[in-house]
């Protein structure tokens, strides 16, 4: 399993559960062949965390390329991407 974090700040709190709702409603965009979605967020700072899982390093250059080439999903309401990030997951628990 791999992921991609990407780090966004100046992102307005208080819609930041609007964007989550439209984000889970929609499901993965066009060409990310995602396995799974996380948005971690600081309302005191307005920084957030998005972090993507894919199945294989192939899937993670495909759905990276496809996010670098997209804006945040709700205008203004995620702030800058200020880094991105990929990882190798050697573990990973769910319940």
């Amino acid at each position: 399993m791999y992921a991609r974090v990407a780090t966004f700040e100046g992102g307005d709190p208080s819609k930041f559960d609007e964007m989550a709702e439209q984000m889970s409603a929609g499901g993965a965009p066009e060409g990310v062949p995602a396995t799974g979605f996380f948005f971690l967020v600081d309302r005191e700072t307005g920084k957030s965390l998005g972090v993507v899982l894919f199945d294989s390093e192939a899937d993670l250059e495909t759905g990276s390329a496809a996010l670098d080439a997209m804006t945040p999903p709700v205008a203004g309401v995620m702030g800058r991407r200020v880094s991105v990030e990929k990882y190798e997951v050697p573990f990973h628990m769910a319940p």
